[in-house]
């Protein structure tokens, strides 16, 4: 294991915190007893890396109806991190959300969407060259998402849902710490707000078009969270003042793991927090939460680049380790500014174990954000590797009254 750097960073938010981290002991124990030196030495620095975790224990009863207990360590909702890529979580479900209220219109998530521009760097999409039929739609905009966590897609996905709808539709389940602001592209608060016209097509026929939408609500921006001690700005100028993630998105890890239970267990989901997807949007989730890029044919990636671990931090991607074939991942990361987030959901189908864990970690010794350089080989790759690997050894050894029957996670990815 390469040797860790310590960081000396400076955290700063301006305002209270409203709340206490929670952190159950035996969760601590657990992870302290077996940690590393490495690991030992993150876990007595949280001031450092600000690291939280979630573990979520899976016990079956005699119907194999699944029921969850959450633990904590360091979980605190006001303690900011950056969300980075998990915000294309409830992004592609509210996604697939909004094409099945458009059936009327013979409209599905395969039907072809073709992005229009109608505001200031609005950008068109005509074409899709990673689908079968070179056109694009939600339902390959989802896959991305997932696979290979794609950027365009995510912004595609924004654009349809539009960010009135993406935040009200959130807060109305319940979630009313998360907000998501902006596409991942060089724009704006303003231009954020603006959404593109879209069109749905079967061939030359127009099924239906989606006008411009704006978001007319304020955002509460009240708390300022600043970061680090400079950064670089986006015309690569070293500013000398922490970066001000007020206006950024905002996502807390208990959040995530809410809306992604919900996304693969709707079945126990609270009716206020469930998503109104089909059954077969589920078992598309699914599937392309847990296929590896190798096993993509549309679209097709270059896995020197796109190895298969590439978005499985915990227990795998950490020296590019091998999943094994009787275990898949369920899950979404994100990784910006020196935060890397995981939320998953891990099957054995071998050893008839599952179990969720989510946690984030920031790594930025230098303090400096936007300067490329962050410790996640080093530091962040390797931390939820450990913490993955604890966990599951804990699970293997742990006596369950009923055994689960996991078929409804098996998928043949090769069809």
């Amino acid at each position: 294991m390469k040797q860790l750097v310590v960081l000396t960073v400076l955290l700063a938010t301006v305002g209270v915190a409203r709340a206490q981290s929670k952190t159950d002991k035996w969760l601590e124990k657990l992870i302290r007893e077996q940690a590393s030196p490495f690991l030992k030495e993150v876990l007595n620095q949280p001031d450092t890396f600000h690291y939280q975790l979630i573990y979520t224990k899976i016990d079956r009863d005699k119907n194999n109806r699944p029921h969850f207990t959450n633990y904590y360590f360091r979980v605190n909702r006001d303690e900011y991190f950056n969300p980075a890529s998990m915000v294309k979580l409830p992004t592609a479900l509210l996604a697939l959300e909004k094409i099945n209220t458009l059936s009327k219109y013979s409209i599905s998530k395969n039907t072809t969407m073709l992005t229009d521009s109608a505001f200031s760097r609005q950008t068109i999409v005509r074409y899709d060259s990673s689908a079968v039929n070179y056109l694009p739609s939600v339902a390959q905009y989802v896959k991305k998402v997932f696979l290979v966590s794609d950027n365009d897609a995510y912004n595609r996905l924004y654009e349809f849902v539009g960010q009135q709808q993406l935040n009200e539709r959130l807060w109305q389940m319940g979630y009313k710490d998360t907000r998501i602001t902006r596409r991942f592209v060089t724009m704006d608060e303003n231009e954020n707000r603006h959404t593109n016209p879209i069109r749905f097509m079967q061939g030359d026929s127009l099924l239906y078009k989606q006008m411009p939408l704006y978001n007319p609500d304020p955002f509460d921006f009240h708390k300022k969270i600043l970061i680090g001690k400079a950064h670089y700005n986006r015309y690569d100028s070293l500013i000398k003042e922490p970066f001000d993630f007020t206006t950024h998105n905002n996502f807390p890890l208990e959040d995530m793991q809410q809306v992604m239970q919900a996304a693969l267990f709707p079945e126990v989901t609270p009716a206020k927090k469930q998503f109104h997807l089909q059954p077969d949007d589920y078992t598309f989730l699914h599937r392309y939460m847990s296929e590896l890029p190798s096993e993509s044919d549309h679209p097709r990636y270059d896995t020197a680049e796109f190895f298969d671990s590439y978005t499985k931090f915990f227990m795998f991607k950490a020296w590019r380790s091998k999943i094994p074939p009787y275990m898949r991942v369920f899950n979404k990361t994100g990784w910006s500014y020196g935060f890397l987030t995981d939320v998953a959901y891990i099957v054995d189908f071998k050893n008839k174990i599952e179990f969720m864990v989510s946690g984030n970690i920031y790594v930025n010794s230098d303090g400096i954000l936007n300067d490329d350089k962050y410790e996640y080989e080093e530091t962040g790759y390797p931390f939820f590797k450990e913490v993955g690997n604890i966990i599951y050894q804990y699970e293997l050894n742990r006596k369950r009254k009923y055994s689960p029957n996991l078929s409804a996670f098996q998928f043949d990815y090769r069809n």
